[in-house]
């Protein structure tokens, strides 16, 4: 394969596409709406699932690497009932298929595994658009262009290369989380600490939980889930963090305080984030020389396999286009033949553990489902 592939979105799926094709030789450029790879901070902790997330690191030669970047010990996990009483506990004895890390940790991994150049800063896209025989054209803002004979949506939830595949847009699902930041927690949040533990903390009711990590360097990380419509949230201001959080926290009256506090005294502004999902069934016709990968392909709520399946996908489809350099469309049917099957099941087994958090037989069902593992 001698025309380089384009790749839109330098997020982990996007990133272990390019990896994975540089080892087998193939040149590839990532064009990122980001200014530069810290403009913006990457997010929280991931477990990297045993049968997706990690063999993907493996074809992409980074598997060691990622090994030393696990944190120890945050597989631990704990659900707590609404009064602070530990529902379940299972500390992390080193024997857990799923180890944590920190995102932008890994993806800075796999920014440096890359070729000088690869990824191209500073390149929001503001259209694409076909222009036969395969080949598409990607304008960017700037005004630039680039014509490619393949094009890869890696470009998430609001992409702008489906529309050339696809009519689907994301719908809200009913229910945003608010993140929050506690610094330094063991000195200077030591109840909310405790109550978290050394791993994840789940704390959950029917259509609100409160879910968190310990991070790196004392830091918890929470996700406050509430189901409300978007008016509601559009009322709160989360420019007033004082205001905001006692809204938020408002609606967990009664609920032990070690608890609220990981909403009420974050050491951070709150950060509203919207749920989204495509359809669970969300595939298309193919169409020559573009394909897309991650969420730009099955956008789900939450729940613990986006950036697995994002990592899988990139590096299943750069396998695919080393094994046919000659024909892409062969590759990209053989990818989107394995894709479209694994999206779904991925999205109905999220549905199922959405309803676990959130449900009416929550936290008792989520116990239930720990305790059998």
């Amino acid at each position: 394969m001698t025309t380089p592939v384009t790749i839109i979105g330098a997020g982990l799926g996007g990133l272990v596409l390019a990896r994975v094709l540089h080892v087998h030789g193939i040149p590839a450029t990532v064009y990122e709406a980001e200014p530069s790879p810290t403009s913006r901070s990457q997010g929280g902790m991931l477990d990297i699932h045993d049968h997706n997330g990690q063999p993907a690191l493996r074809a992409a030669g980074l598997f060691e690497e990622f090994r030393g970047l696990v944190l120890e010990g945050r597989q631990a996990l704990r659900v707590l009932d609404r009064d602070g009483t530990v529902l379940f506990e299972q500390p992390d004895d080193g024997t857990g298929g799923r180890p944590e890390v920190q995102r932008g940790e890994l993806r800075r991994m796999l920014l440096d595994s890359l070729p000088a150049g690869t990824v191209r800063w500073g390149h929001k896209v503001a259209g694409v658009r076909a222009l036969g025989g395969g080949h598409h054209e990607v304008a960017f803002a700037d005004g630039a262009t680039v014509v490619t004979s393949l094009l890869v949506g890696a470009d998430g939830a609001w992409s702008r290369v489906r529309p050339l595949l696809s009519s689907a847009t994301p719908r809200y699902t009913g229910m945003s989380f608010v993140e929050t930041y506690l610094l330094d927690a063991d000195t200077r949040h030591p109840a909310a600490a405790k109550a978290v533990g050394g791993g994840s903390l789940f704390a959950l009711a029917p259509g609100k939980g409160i879910q968190a990590h310990r991070e790196s360097g004392g830091t918890l990380h929470a996700y406050v889930a509430l189901a409300r419509p978007q008016d509601w949230f559009a009322a709160v201001d989360v420019t007033d963090t004082a205001a905001a959080t006692a809204r938020v926290a408002a609606e967990f009256e009664g609920w032990a305080p070690e608890l609220t506090a990981l909403i009420t005294d974050t050491d951070t502004a709150p950060l509203l984030r919207p749920l989204h999902a495509l359809p669970a069934d969300h595939s298309w016709d193919r169409v020559p020389g573009v394909t897309l990968l991650g969420d730009a392909a099955h956008l789900s709520p939450p729940n613990g396999e986006g950036a697995n399946l994002a990592m899988y996908d990139g590096a299943e489809l750069g396998k695919a286009l080393a094994a046919h350099p000659d024909d892409v469309e062969t590759a990209l049917a053989a990818y989107e033949q394995a894709l479209f099957p694994r999206s779904a099941e991925a999205a109905t087994e999220g549905a199922h553990l959405h309803g676990l958090l959130f449900g009416d037989d929550t936290p008792r069902g989520l116990v239930r489902m720990f305790a059998a593992a």
